[in-house]
């Protein structure tokens, strides 16, 4: 395995799943995603597996796949269930034998605060990984707070960060996040108006050298 990174994002709905999909593919990459909350539509594994079309990507089973839309810990509640952290590290350490020379994408639930369980959250099962975190920004009002309320929880809890893939368009202060998180942008993804794998290919082939330059040097 080359490296493992974790997309996390500044709230719900951000992009994180199209970003895994976009970096997947611009870097043969292969993708877990540990726990699933909600799939009445499918889950997101599913989703990313239909985008990405390089032979050289793997797609590694949830862990955890809970029916409930809701925070991990709400949703496994529902289902009697407990998110083991124990269970996830060894799955992990798991894929990482299996994943061998190829870079390994880990999509999160949510952002960095969301609970897995009532003394787990997302930033500590990342800081138990030990792989640096991309953070995900969506563009809309209100963004430049909550990114770097994200950036400054990462950077007060010793989470490293590889850089910002910022989406869709509101405006332009994409810089000013960078500039005052201190965090480098890696990219960004403009609205998609068809999100499908011809779509995701092309995205890919366009960013594919700012990725490689900034996730390889």
């Amino acid at each position: 395995m080359l490296n493992a990174y974790f997309i996390t994002g500044i709230g719900t709905d951000v992009g994180k799943t199209i970003v895994s999909a976009i970096l997947a593919e611009a870097l043969g990459a292969h993708y877990w995603k540990p726990i699933q909350a909600g799939f009445s539509e499918g889950t997101d594994t599913e989703k990313v597996a239909t985008l990405v079309s390089h032979k050289a990507c793997k797609f590694y089973a949830e862990l955890y796949k809970l029916q409930l839309p809701a925070s991990p810990h709400i949703a496994a509640r529902e289902e009697k269930k407990t998110i083991e952290v124990v269970k996830l590290l060894q799955a992990f350490e798991e894929i990482k034998v299996k994943t061998r020379d190829r870079d390994l994408l880990i999509e999160g639930a949510g952002g960095l605060l969301v609970p897995l369980g009532d003394q787990l959250l997302v930033a500590d099962f990342i800081k138990l990984l030990r792989i640096k975190v991309i953070l995900v920004s969506r563009n809309y009002l209100g963004s430049i707070n909550h990114s770097l309320l994200t950036a400054a929880f990462c950077r007060s809890n010793d989470i490293p960060v590889a850089g910002w893939i910022f989406t869709d368009t509101y405006m332009d202060y994409e810089e000013e996040i960078v500039k005052w998180s201190g965090y480098p942008k890696i990219t960004n993804v403009p609205l998609l108006p068809n999100i499908d794998a011809v779509t995701i290919a092309e995205v890919a082939k366009q960013k594919k050298n700012a990725i490689l330059q900034a996730l390889h040097g």
